[in-house]
């Protein structure tokens, strides 16, 4: 196991020092109104976690791994979404063919990742839903990053739990890729992640989790391991999306809600902010993880602490923002923007 993830950690690293040289000339996040950050930045970065990872599962292959025709349909289909989604980190794409790659590419997903055709529609909306999830938490320097290692190596011990070599190298590789980026991704960001990286790791979270519960490549994982692992973005993201509706609000339309930006207007930093969100990510990937061999009421009350701990962001936000007058999204730009990175 231990020469693919060097290969992916290595891949990542080297990769992200070439694409800083090149990036800045062809895809420059330039800050706006609703950005986190302050100075151009290049942007799809995330591009060497995407090979990172391709790189680490060649090397995998090469030393006796094999792949399914499920699995390849899950490669298929995370390759189809991350290229749409660089293509559109470089140059802005109508929202059409995005659209139609991505329902593609979870189209395909769902075929190979679900037996029952009655769970279809059921995993078609969990694919599309982390996709979207973990492309809306990409907002601040190494949240992404650090809760697709975190999660990615809930993976690795889970599969091994579970004797399923699969889930095992997959989720270390997505781990040990994105850990390579970190490097540059970290507050101050040298590189930002992109679509490319970010719909790439919610769509592979969701096809490894689904092709876990049927026991692709191995022992089989429990239905619900990928929406605990990735709690803390599901419950920020849910909980804000709801909040958006409730009021009326455009909830398509981009903006700054979530937790995570509502605790960096109100002054703190994006480490202080990613720290957190890693806090909580080690508590959703420990319950995840313990909750693998355990019975079904013990990993019920597990599934339940992996969320509880997100109410106490709520609550903070709410006591900082009670403190300090704080923008709100609807609210006249008469508020200078506190500290970003």
């Amino acid at each position: 196991m231990v020469p693919p993830l060097v290969l992916a950690f290595v891949t990542a690293l080297v990769g992200g020092w070439f694409y800083l040289r090149w990036a800045p000339r062809r895809a420059l996040d330039v800050p706006n109104q609703r950005s986190s950050h302050t100075r151009p930045t290049p942007r799809g970065g995330g591009l060497v976690i995407v090979g990172g990872f391709f790189v680490g599962l060649l090397g995998w292959l090469a030393t006796g791994g094999s792949l399914s025709p499920r699995v390849i349909g899950w490669l298929i289909g995370a390759l189809l979404v991350a290229s749409v989604s660089f293509v559109d980190d470089l140059r802005p794409l109508p929202a059409a063919p995005r659209l139609v790659t991505h329902v593609l590419g979870a189209a395909i997903l769902t075929f190979a990742g679900v037996q029952n055709p009655e769970l279809f529609p059921l995993a078609f909306v969990y694919i599309t839903l982390l996709t979207n999830v973990y492309n809306f938490m990409d907002g601040i320097d190494g949240l992404a990053t650090v809760q697709a290692i975190i999660a990615g190596a809930a993976l690795f011990i889970v599969g091994h739990l579970a004797a399923n070599p699969l889930i095992t190298t997959a989720g270390g590789l997505l781990a040990a890729g994105s850990a390579g980026f970190l490097v540059y991704n970290w507050s101050p960001a040298r590189l930002f992640m992109g679509d490319v990286s970010s719909t790439f790791l919610g769509f592979s979270f969701a096809g490894l989790t689904l092709l876990g519960n049927i026991g692709v490549g191995g022992g089989r994982l429990p239905a619900e391991l990928g929406l605990v692992i990735l709690a803390p973005f599901l419950f920020d993201s849910v909980l804000t999306l709801a909040r958006r509706i409730l009021r009326g609000e455009r909830w398509y339309a981009a903006h700054r809600s979530h937790y995570y930006q509502r605790l960096v207007r109100c002054g703190l930093s994006h480490v202080q902010v990613t720290s957190l969100y890693a806090g909580l990510a080690l508590v959703a990937a420990a319950a995840g993880v313990v909750g693998v061999n355990a019975d079904q009421i013990t990993r019920l009350s597990l599934d339940i602490l992996a969320y509880a701990p997100m109410l106490l962001v709520v609550a903070l936000v709410w006591r900082l923002e009670a403190s300090t007058h704080v923008k709100q999204p609807n609210e006249p730009s008469t508020v200078v923007r506190t500290e970003l990175t």
